[in-house]
């Protein structure tokens, strides 16, 4: 089941990540990402020089139980090291996963219920002693910590035992699901087949951390590096973060991190026009900067588009994440499959992508599944009306559901101003489907209430906005969790917003979640997707384009289709 945790990661990110959390996390470019296409400088990347970051929210919790990230995250990426990672290139394959201190992605055995996973030799921490597969099973489960909690709730939920384990603090035996029958082997044993294993292993929670060096809550003060990078300083629970080399990190042992700059400044707390405009000036300091959480706007993009230098500072990539309309069928008159099919029909999507911010911010979506091949894109439109929407076909189905002349409803949004589930978004919304007889009076609340009202089996409206992020590129996360029926919380954040519990939706992901072979899971994601679209139980707005500047002097940059953003991980400053 999902906790609250999620909730800021993945309803927050049009917001936390988008402007993309978590993840997070958390995207590739057009078909460019490195210097040549993202316009920074040809000359090839050295080291040297200190990158500074320039964020709006601080690195709170930096502590790899407490992370929520996606492929390792951003500048935790930096100093956590762990099983798996994402594919540190430009576009579509950046969207793979690879080994980081495993030798491999795992070797599955009994129906993917056990994962195998051996330890590269020669890997060190910061003061120099080895890493060992038992300071691997020890991270893991202090994430299960109550103290220690707001990390990817997968390993509970997979693990057997997870479910009622509470870290090593309370429970000193540890979890037998893991084995390390050596120092280099560590074997996880798992309630039920999961092919997406090596995904899962990308997340902070599988970093080494020595027990020894447990400091519990403070830990994230002073986490000890496997990276190539260690803290030096953590000011303000992460508003200034200072990073500097690890001596002991190897490229021999890491060939995803480059690690080019020999210090990494990152100071948060700024608004984000201040970022944008400090990454614009590029002087001084700031010309080695980059941003890991600020988009540009509509009116900053309209400014930069017009200066040929600045818009060639710009990075631009796609994250798997989809906006759109949610109903909750048990709430009048949306229990109405037709009333769902006409409000599909009248939404005009060039109206929502302009509220949006434009189309260089924003792109049209009729799937739920993100317009990427590791998550099984198949193209499909349930209920083809053109880019304005189709008045006249809602009509009909309103008619043929009893509504002969029209309808009032409520659209539930978020008065953030996100452009995501905005009450520009939610405006759109209302003046099209004005146009099919169907009255829409909004109602906007603020941010913390809007979240816990929309997310709430009790308290769940029947039309509202929402979102839904990737916890990794794949149909697994994005589909489980918002129409598995067996994921319906009725005392928690729920995000099976449909409350879906089909038999044959939740058996087709159960044998799904059995493939280890990922293309073909892949592609049974997309027919499943496909399936779902056409019971009308969302309907897809759009899919976010995220636009950022970086310094005049940052190079190397590379985006991929895992996070859309530039990987702070490969540039360079010199």
């Amino acid at each position: 089941m999902r906790q609250p945790s999620a909730i800021s990661r993945r309803v927050s990110a049009a917001v936390v990540v988008l402007v993309v959390g978590s993840a997070v996390a958390a995207c590739g470019p057009k078909e460019s990402g490195s210097d040549a296409g993202s316009g920074a400088s040809s000359a090839a990347p050295a080291k040297g020089g200190t990158l500074s970051v320039l964020n709006r929210a601080p690195q709170t919790n930096f502590d790899p139980a407490r992370l929520y990230t996606s492929g390792g995250g951003a500048v935790p990426s930096l100093v956590f090291r762990t099983l798996t990672t994402r594919n540190r290139e430009a576009g579509a394959a950046g969207a793979e996963v690879v080994p980081d201190l495993a030798t491999d992605l795992g070797a599955p055995s009994e129906n993917a219920t056990v994962w195998t996973y051996t330890l590269k030799d020669g890997l060190k921490y910061e003061d120099g002693t080895a890493i060992t597969s038992a300071d691997v099973k020890y991270g893991i489960e202090r994430s299960f910590a109550a103290e220690l909690s707001g990390g990817a709730p997968y390993l509970r939920d997979w693990l057997i035992g997870g479910a009622d384990y509470e870290g090593p603090y309370k429970d000193k035996k540890g979890l037998a699901s893991i084995a390390t029958p050596d120092d280099r082997t560590i074997v996880f044993h798992l309630n039920k087949p999961e092919g997406e294993f090596p995904y899962l292993a990308t997340q902070t929670q599988t970093t080494p951390v020595p027990q020894a060096k447990d400091t519990g809550a403070t830990y994230e003060n002073h986490p000890v590096s496997s990276g190539p990078y260690k803290v030096v300083s953590n000011e303000g629970d992460g508003e200034h973060l200072v990073l500097e080399r690890n001596p002991y990190w190897s490229e021999k042992t890491d060939s995803e991190r480059k690690a080019y700059p020999d210090k990494i400044d990152v100071r948060s707390g700024l608004d984000p026009a201040v970022v944008n405009q400090r990454l614009s000036a590029s002087r001084g300091a700031d010309a080695a900067a980059v941003t890991t959480d600020t988009n540009l706007g509509p009116a900053e993009l309209a400014e930069v588009t017009g200066d040929k230098a600045l818009a060639a500072r710009v990075g631009e990539g796609h994250f798997g994440y989809t906006n759109y309309i949610a109903f909750n069928p048990k709430v009048k008159p949306f229990d109405n499959p037709k009333v769902r099919q006409a409000i599909s029909y009248a939404v005009n999507r060039t109206s929502v992508i302009n509220a949006a911010g434009g189309s260089s911010l924003a792109e049209p979506a009729t799937t739920f599944l993100p317009e990427q091949k590791s998550f099984g894109y198949t193209a499909y439109d349930a209920f083809p009306s053109g880019a304005t929407g189709d008045a006249a076909k809602a009509k009909e189905l309103l008619k043929e559901a009893g509504y002969p002349n029209g309808l009032t409803v409520t659209l539930t949004h978020d008065n953030e101003k996100n452009f995501a589930t905005s009450p520009e978004v939610a405006t759109a919304i209302q003046e099209a489907l004005k146009k099919a007889g169907i009255t829409v009076e909004l109602k906007g609340l603020e941010d913390n209430a809007y979240s816990e009202t929309a997310y709430n089996v009790k308290t769940e409206p029947g039309f509202f906005l929402a979102g839904w992020g990737a916890d990794w590129p794949s149909g697994g996360p994005f589909l489980g969790p918002v129409f598995d029926g067996r994921q319906i919380v009725e005392d928690g954040y729920n995000f099976n917003t449909g409350r879906l519990n089909d038999a044959s939706v939740n058996k087709e992901i159960d044998e799904i979640n059995q493939l280890t072979d990922l293309a073909a899971a892949a592609a049974r994601w997309g027919a499943l997707d496909k399936k779902i679209g056409e019971q009308a139980l969302t309907v897809p707005l759009f899919h976010p384009v995220y636009q950022r500047l970086y310094g005049a002097d940052v190079k190397n940059v590379v985006i991929s289709d895992w996070t859309g953003v530039l990987d702070i991980a490969l540039v360079s400053v010199k």
